[in-house]
């Protein structure tokens, strides 16, 4: 793992052991790549609690409870979606923050309205709403997906903060 993603998770470890929480991820582009980070540093499982890799619409609604409606409306890859995202991984989970990503990483499925490259993202902690952003990220497949897990977990930094 390079020194950035591993410093990050080092970074969200701390965050999240200062709270006594634990962090479940509900990824879909990433396909578990947040996930991987996380449970690669020592002591993870203090402050780790569980990943759900969601790449389909069927996952996203069987394992996270995304209603149907949202995703026919909205589609996969929105705000709309990363926050039931998001939002359902704490209520399946034992987690008390959690992270969720859904995005086009190419090189095909793009369209007009969503690009290779657009990623959504949420973040929420118990007791809380799911906050969420869209970005645009530039490179291959391997380059928007490492990074939308850089930001991520900036992303989740923030909202432990």
């Amino acid at each position: 793992m390079d020194k950035e993603l591993e410093g990050l998770s080092v970074r969200v470890g701390e965050a999240l052991l200062a709270r006594k929480s634990m962090l479940a991820c509900a990824e879909s582009c990433t396909g578990g790549w947040v996930s991987e980070v996380v449970t690669a540093t020592a002591g993870s499982s203090q402050w780790f609690e569980r990943g759900f890799v969601t790449y389909s619409n069927a996952a996203k609604q069987e394992m996270l409870g995304v209603k149907a409606d949202t995703l026919r409306q909205d589609g996969a890859v929105s705000e709309a979606v990363v926050r039931e995202m998001a939002a359902g991984a704490l209520r399946r989970s034992h987690a008390q923050a959690a992270l969720a990503i859904s995005g086009v990483a190419g090189p095909a499925g793009g369209s007009p309205g969503k690009p290779v490259g657009t990623v959504c993202f949420a973040w929420v902690l118990q007791g809380g709403e799911p906050t969420a952003e869209t970005l645009h990220f530039s490179g291959d497949r391997k380059a928007v997906r490492r990074q939308s897990v850089v930001y991520a977990l900036q992303g989740l930094l923030r909202a432990l903060d």
